[in-house]
């Protein structure tokens, strides 16, 4: 199980600090927002860059943005390994994804919590990340959505069925009950924010977000 701190719920005016009380966890979330397809605004490529130097950590950028195709290679080069768009915000997912691979990275996509599974089946073989939103997308330290288990077991089975080789995330109320239940249902990283940086022990947070307990 890999464990994703997402780095909204960090302290900006001490950013490289917080980075480094997380380091035991494999990858950092970076959520990426405009103001448009969410209501808030967060951080562009220059932040990305400033952090790549303070951690060896996976770069999971995640682009709640409506144009992210603009923005693709700015983040990559900035050092994101993984670029995660929503499938709400384009008219050609395959395309996006096939520019992200050209890119050098991992593609992902994510769906909202009214988004069904069926509207990315047709891209998830080109897939090496399936983000599933159980919150609604914008702001850090809302409630687990308990209808995303569903969406996960369905993701599960796919990906078993035919042999698919993406990774399930889930983001949005990840603590050490919720990721339990994530667990068990088949999810493979799980995104967690409050509940990791507003701990004082944040090692044994992320643990107890890695082993449901």
């Amino acid at each position: 199980m890999k464990v994703a701190p997402s780095i909204l719920s960090a302290d900006f005016s001490k950013l490289k600090e917080d980075i480094k009380t997380v380091e035991t966890a494999e990858w950092l979330h970076i959520d990426v927002m405009d103001g448009h397809f969410v209501p808030n605004i967060t951080i562009g490529p220059l932040v990305v860059k400033a952090i790549r130097n303070h951690s060896k950590q996976f770069f999971d950028t995640h682009l709640m943005i409506s144009k992210p195709e603009d923005y693709l290679e700015p983040f990559i080069r900035a050092g994101s390994d993984a670029i995660t768009f929503h499938v709400e915000t384009v008219d050609n997912p395959l395309a996006i994804i096939q520019q992200i691979h050209e890119l050098g990275a991992k593609a992902g996509i994510s769906i909202k919590p009214k988004t069904d599974v069926s509207t990315i089946t047709p891209y998830l073989e080109n897939l090496d990340l399936v983000l599933i939103m159980s919150v609604e997308p914008g702001f850090g330290g809302q409630s687990f959505i308990p209808e995303s288990l569903q969406k996960i077991k369905a993701l599960a089975k796919l990906k078993e069925k035919h042999g698919y080789h993406y990774e399930i995330s889930v983001d949005g109320g990840i603590n050490q009950y919720t990721s339990k239940q994530c667990i068990d249902a088949g999810a493979t990283v799980l995104v967690a924010g409050s509940y990791i940086f507003n701990a004082d022990d944040r090692k044994e947070r992320i643990e107890k977000v890695r082993y449901g307990r």
